[in-house]
């Protein structure tokens, strides 16, 4: 996995560009000038205190703090696809990841997507930053090949690291989620301190559950769906202290981070059950009798116990809402087109 860097992303669109692949994607032109005039000739000045500096006019660039401008920045990017079928591109924003299969030792694809990815920056005014570009290896075979040698892109070696936070989520090289965890409930600890402040100013129980909610559970349950079913016994009961402490703050049952795991991983997998143009879909199909979905096959319990053949198992514990999405995919099957 190569998590990429960009150098001031933002700033370096060219709107001339995004004008053109607006076209390529088929906007009209009316919106196309409406784009058009809000990127260019925008005057723009520094101001601390009472003193401005002149002002310039930019013609590049997205205005950073606008909701519009990372919806711009993907449509700008959206040409830049893999060009291997052992490769996929992850993007979110200026975020990107280059996750490669390497099988037989034989990385020869990966590698040439790595250096398309470069020639596709240069050609787009993006600027790679080599320096806080990082590579993971996840490689769990028992007899390791040769070594795995650094990948340059512009004459520069890429860092190997052995985990990296991506979006938000720690991610290792040997796949576990101590590091993520940790992370969490060191956030989570130092939000308890004003949880236990607003108690102090004897707010009521209800403003302390929606803090709670918002800030605290919020960090706790962030991506929980990917991560917690891997998790170790040590890590889950790190993350159920947390929920106790709060729960002695504010006097009030809260819910265990199981519960809304599982509940998130169930409204997850109906999202997708609804969306038969999700990537995903198709691992979600019923049996004959209609009652269940066909389990996934599983060989280690690392993938038994992520999401997929996890949201399989739960919809097919829940047989109330198993009935309600089996009869209405029969419906929409049945529904005349």
């Amino acid at each position: 996995m190569l998590f990429v860097d960009f150098s001031s992303a933002f700033n370096s669109v060219i709107p001339s560009k995004l004008n053109t692949k607006l076209g390529d994607l088929g906007f009209n032109t009316s919106l196309r000038h409406w784009i058009m005039d809000f990127l260019t000739n925008r005057p723009q000045y520094v101001r601390s205190g009472h003193t401005c500096s002149t002002t310039i006019t930019l013609n590049t660039g997205v205005p950073q703090g606008c909701v519009l401008s990372p919806f711009l920045y993907s449509l700008f990017t959206h040409d830049c696809r893999h060009v291997h079928g052992s490769n996929t591109i992850i993007k979110f924003a200026d975020d990107t990841a280059v996750i490669g299969l390497i099988s037989n030792n034989d990385d020869t694809a990966y590698r040439e997507e790595v250096q398309h990815l470069a020639a596709w920056c240069a050609d787009n005014n993006l600027l790679l930053n080599t320096s806080k570009t990082k590579e993971l290896i996840v490689d769990f075979r028992k007899e390791r090949g040769s070594t795995h040698n650094p990948i340059h892109i512009n004459g520069m070696a890429v860092e190997r690291v052995s985990s990296f936070k991506f979006l938000g989520t720690h991610i290792t090289e040997d796949l576990s989620w101590s590091t993520n965890t940790s992370s969490l409930v060191k956030k989570a600890h130092q939000r308890l301190f004003f949880l236990r402040t607003l108690k102090r100013h004897h707010l009521s129980s209800a403003v302390l559950m929606n803090f709670y909610r918002c800030v605290i559970e919020s960090i706790l349950t962030s991506s929980v769906s990917v991560w917690y079913g891997n998790c170790s016994v040590t890590d889950r009961e790190a993350l159920q202290r947390v929920v106790k402490t709060a729960q002695r703050i504010t006097r009030c049952p809260l819910p265990a981070i199981e519960d809304v795991q599982r509940k998130r991983c169930l409204r997850r997998a109906h999202g997708i059950l609804k969306d038969s143009s999700h990537p995903a879909h198709r691992l979600f199909t019923l049996l004959p009798s209609g009652r269940r979905f066909r389990s996934l096959r599983t060989r280690t319990s690392r993938l038994r116990n992520s999401f997929f053949p996890r949201a399989v198992s739960l919809l097919n514990s829940t047989p109330r809402t198993l009935n309600s999405v089996s009869l209405s995919l029969s419906l929409s099957l049945s529904a005349p087109c």
